[in-house]
């Protein structure tokens, strides 16, 4: 058995966020397919592991039992602290790193997800809600390109679960529409976490809820 199970689809930047991380730090783990277009999420049995009805869901597998974590700023926090890696390296360190995680779930991801799914998948480019959903995931575009002027990573001038799970929806910026020769700094950015060692796109790393799982 992997030591870590990790619950969820390549679609969803919030599971690729988790995937990412344990690819990053070479762990021992294994993807499993949550066939979230069918439902899945809504199903008792899936309830039961996540009451929230959401992905990710990482389960860890201890000698002392399993660790079951969702939430994916939860789950990169956790990982940070197992493998000692992407963590900040005092308590200011880490407050900055949490600032931008926060800031990712409330402003960035919040909106940008939720424009993305209604513009590719139910097809509403056009709806009130897509629209205001893209203003405000714009509004944080904005935010963060400002933020990465003359900086190569987001927080403490090194690479960090901040830039993981800030960058979990931005590597399908077709899927939004845009193009991100509109924010040049986050261009060169996700390019800088590209070129991390072990980097992979969500494809490479969970299975699709679109082709099936795999």
């Amino acid at each position: 058995m992997s030591e870590y199970s990790l619950h969820g689809f390549c679609e969803s930047g919030n599971a690729y966020k988790a995937a990412l991380m344990l690819q990053l730090c070479n762990a021992d783990w294994k993807p499993l397919f949550v066939d979230f277009m069918k439902g899945a999420t809504r199903e008792a049995e899936y309830r039961n592991l996540n009451v929230m009805g959401e992905v990710p869901v990482l389960v860890h597998h201890t000698k002392d039992g399993d660790v079951t974590l969702s939430q994916s700023g939860t789950i990169l926090t956790y990982l940070a602290r197992r493998f000692g890696k992407f963590g900040g390296e005092n308590e200011m360190q880490d407050l900055e790193i949490l600032r931008w995680i926060l800031f990712d779930n409330h402003k960035l991801t919040a909106n940008a997800a939720g424009w993305r799914f209604r513009r590719t998948v139910l097809q509403k480019p056009d709806d009130e809600l897509t629209k205001f959903m893209e203003e405000r995931a714009r509004s944080a575009f904005t935010i963060l390109n400002t933020h990465l002027e003359g900086c190569d990573w987001v927080a403490n001038n090194r690479p960090s679960i901040a830039d993981i799970s800030l960058c979990g929806y931005l590597f399908w910026p077709e899927h939004m529409g845009l193009s991100w020769d509109e924010y040049p700094n986050i261009k060169k950015w996700l390019a800088n976490i590209q070129k991390l060692e072990s980097w992979a796109p969500s494809e490479d790393l969970l299975p699709s809820a679109v082709g099936g799982s795999k």
